[in-house]
């Protein structure tokens, strides 16, 4: 069972300055809701094979790796623990990070998550009754506090968030 979610918001920045902030992958932490922390994992810190351990609240984390890379349009990332690990909640999962011109002097972000669900066919039934929902609830948080992040440079905590959100 494999599922696909997006989210597009439009940033009020140049794509190719949204590119300069994009290729730096030591940052997520500053606007993906959930994340304290974001370490880089190998030498290399842009383009394929390049690797981050992402901290979420409590003592988790998520290893993420580059699998393609797409100079001034974004890449693509595998979820893991570990070298081989699965990502927790699923057996699989990615994170496509995606921009382009929007036509207007700005750029279009769309963050892409794909995944797998375990358990069959009650993962399929969760997954189409609840965790759908969810995940672009998250693509969303993710859009909206990466917008904020880029537009001011500033980190986008929580409460900056819900304000984010109220807004809208």
């Amino acid at each position: 069972m494999s599922g696909s979610v997006s989210y597009s918001i439009e940033i009020d920045i140049p794509r190719e300055q949204a590119w300069q902030k994009l290729q730096d992958l030591s940052v997520a932490h500053h606007y993906v809701p959930g994340l304290k922390n974001t370490e880089i994992t190998t030498d290399n810190t842009q383009g394929v094979g390049a690797s981050r351990r992402v901290f979420q609240t409590g003592s988790s984390y998520v290893d993420e790796t580059v699998e393609e890379w797409n100079e001034g349009q974004g890449f693509l990332i595998r979820l893991h623990r570990g070298e081989t690990g699965k990502p927790p909640l699923f057996n699989k999962a990615w994170f496509r990070y995606a921009i382009e011109d929007n036509g207007k002097g700005g750029t279009t972000f769309t963050p892409t998550m794909t995944y797998g669900m375990p358990w069959g066919g009650f993962g399929a039934l969760l997954e189409r009754l609840v965790l759908k929902k969810v995940f672009v609830g998250v693509l969303r948080d993710v859009a909206i506090a990466m917008k904020d992040y880029y537009e001011t440079g500033e980190a986008v905590g929580p409460g900056r968030l819900k304000a984010l959100k109220a807004a809208r």
